[in-house]
């Protein structure tokens, strides 16, 4: 690829499409505390290994992969949608898959950029909506779309341009919140005003999608839904685990035949 391919690649289009320019804003002003275990982002670090165990074991079945291997995910490309700084694509990438990672927050891409460099990881990082991958023609293995759903402008149209970028016998993860009185009270109120693991304002109840209604949204655009997991947490433990649980965090993977 050229320099002149890649610059053009790397522009941002964030005055368009599925891209809510305040859920930009909010998450650029975090950039710097994305590695920070103990900041603002430490649920999404408590969270990752059940995101990356669900992803992994799913690739390994549905590829026939020896989970057991240093590197299962190894000959896969994989497109991280929302990757802010790199937490789940750079584990992803230690499995050995080809990780794509977009986000039209120009911060959080050069904190990932950055992150990955210490790390001796080759990760193509982004500024790009998933609508531009999908006009282009690029299709992924593994499409993820983790944590973002509920930030979106507009679900159903973000949906599509995911499912479309889906090749034939690939698979897509999505995770997102519920729009339930149990994720009110725990995701917002417990975990934004009570607890303060996120600032105030991270989510927005009303942009929940129930498990049926982004189920629907990825059957109409072409995928069959395969899993639906609920992500759960233990207070005693202080870990997440999965579960049978759908009220408030969940995962969906679909796959296209």
């Amino acid at each position: 690829m050229t320099g002149a391919q890649q610059n053009e690649r790397a522009e941002p289009h964030t005055a368009r499409g599925t891209v809510d320019p305040e859920e930009v804003a909010r998450f650029d002003r975090l950039a710097e505390t994305w590695w920070d275990p103990h900041g603002p982002m430490r649920p999404l670090h408590r969270f990752n290994p059940v995101r990356v165990e669900f992803i992994r074991d799913l690739a390994a079945n549905h590829f026939a992969r020896d989970i057991r291997s240093d590197a299962p995910l190894a000959g896969l490309n994989i497109l991280d949608i929302g990757c802010g700084g790199g937490v789940l694509s750079e584990p992803l990438a230690r499995l050995g898959a080809s990780v794509t990672g977009l986000d039209p927050a120009e911060k959080n891409l050069a904190v990932a950029r950055s992150h990955a460099q210490q790390q001796g990881l080759s990760i193509d990082y982004r500024s790009q909506m998933v609508e531009d991958v999908a006009a282009h023609g690029e299709r992924f293995d593994i499409v993820l779309a983790m944590e973002v759903v509920e930030h979106v402008a507009d679900v159903d149209a973000f949906v599509a341009a995911t499912c479309a970028v889906v090749r034939p016998g690939g698979l897509l993860v999505m995770a997102t919140l519920n729009r339930t009185a149990k994720s009110f009270a725990l995701a917002i109120v417990g975990a934004e005003y009570i607890l303060r693991w996120l600032p105030r304002g991270t989510h927005d109840w009303h942009k929940f999608v129930t498990p049926d209604e982004l189920a629907s949204a990825i059957t109409r655009h072409g995928l069959a839904v395969t899993e639906r997991r609920g992500v759960v947490y233990n207070p005693l433990r202080d870990q997440w685990r999965q579960s049978s649980d759908l009220a408030v965090n969940y995962m969906l993977a679909a796959s296209r035949v």
